[in-house]
């Protein structure tokens, strides 16, 4: 394993709307930076409507960095999801994220109540993985 972290960038991952990495990593650890709403094949393309189309996309776009990193759902260990309108739109991306995973492989989560996330989306998640 390396002592030094490595910065992964994925071109079929969305455009980055502020400076980051898609991920980094090191020793195995994987910090998944937030993923936005955004199409991936068309950065100008409005954001998916309601909670449910946002979440979607979101973990969509998640799981194109885990492709990338040649990860899947199974070795994500934690997310943290932020919601622009929590009491509104908690059980309903509940219901789309808990799609993603199976049952009795639900990751370790914290889900914060924001008051914006870029492009005015809704939802915003992002992950820790570890790679065997």
């Amino acid at each position: 394993m390396s002592s030094l972290p490595i910065f992964h960038n994925f071109e079929t991952a969305p455009t980055h709307v502020a400076p980051f990495s898609h991920a980094v990593e090191l020793n195995g650890w994987i910090q998944i930076t937030g993923q936005m709403p955004t199409d991936p094949n068309d950065d100008l393309a409005p954001l998916p409507d309601g909670i449910e189309g946002q979440t979607r996309r979101v973990m969509d776009n998640l799981i194109i960095v885990l492709d990338g990193l040649g990860l899947t759902l199974a070795e994500v260990l934690s997310c943290r999801v932020y919601l622009t309108e929590f009491k509104r739109d908690f059980d309903l991306m509940n219901d789309v994220y808990r799609s993603y995973f199976p049952s009795d492989r639900l990751p370790a989560r914290t889900c914060i109540g924001v008051t914006g996330l870029a492009r005015d989306a809704l939802v915003e998640v992002d992950m820790v993985a570890y790679r065997r």
